[in-house]
């Protein structure tokens, strides 16, 4: 087995409140029955990382069905020219690894936690019996994967039909969902809690760093963002909406 797939002996085998309200407020999540994720929970173990861990390697076997409770994984692979690019950050609340654990391939992505992350993790044996006793399970893990084809049809379709600008705005309201915590000197302002460099932020857009760097600033000038050296602060929602909305 790979050793990134193997539980160390220091892993914590219980979340605190805060990763286990992540779990249980995940969108996901929380649509199943009261059972189901009391069965999913009571199998589940707990495995911590620091920033910029290994968490899994292509090529590992499938061995774990995961669930992000504090932190995020950052999903990427590896150019034929040797660059590693980041293709997603899977955000707390959110369970991945489910594929692999039903058709038995080996993973196709490097997956490293980003900041420090905590992963609530389920054995593919203990999947398999949460399956046989809650057929409800399948009909959910479609509805995810139904979920994420649309998701992934949204990407592609922004991709070729909307500009960076707008997809850049899109994507910082998106960060500041899932990451936004309010700026103690300003609460109309948020900060993005995640910590991305613009080189990270460019490859989620399928951008250079050059341009995003240019649109950004355009951003913080007419005053929807601030740039700090410890991140991103959006200071008006609104106009991030405008420029989704007005561009074609």
């Amino acid at each position: 087995m790979s050793k990134s797939l193997i539980r160390q002996p220091f892993d914590e085998p219980i979340l605190t409140m805060e990763e286990r309200e992540a779990i249980n407020q995940g969108r996901w999540f929380s649509s199943l029955s009261p059972s189901l994720r009391h069965d999913i929970l009571r199998c589940a173990f707990v495995k911590r990382y620091q920033d910029g861990d290994l968490i899994a390697a292509r090529g590992d076997p499938p061995a774990l069905w995961t669930a992000v409770a504090k932190g995020a994984v950052r999903v990427s692979s590896t150019s034929i020219t040797g660059k590693q690019i980041t293709l997603t950050y899977v955000e707390p609340g959110v369970w991945f690894g489910d594929i692999a654990m039903f058709d038995g391939d080996a993973r196709t992505h490097d997956a490293y936690a980003h900041g420090p992350t905590t992963l609530l993790c389920v054995a593919r044996s203990d999947l398999q019996k949460i399956l046989d006793q809650h057929v409800e399970l399948y009909e959910a893990l479609l509805r995810l994967q139904a979920r994420r084809i649309r998701t992934l049809f949204g990407l592609v379709e922004d991709l070729n039909t909307l500009p960076l600008r707008s997809r850049l705005a899109k994507q910082l309201l998106h960060l500041c969902r899932s990451y936004g915590v309010p700026c103690l000197s300003n609460g109309q302002e948020t900060r993005i809690g995640l910590q991305l460099a613009q080189e990270e932020l460019a490859q989620l857009l399928g951008a250079s760093r050059q341009r995003v760097n240019q649109e950004l600033k355009a951003m913080e000038r007419d005053g929807a963002i601030r740039i700090e050296p410890g991140g991103l602060v959006i200071r008006d929602r609104g106009q991030l909406m405008r420029i989704v909305e007005s561009e074609p």
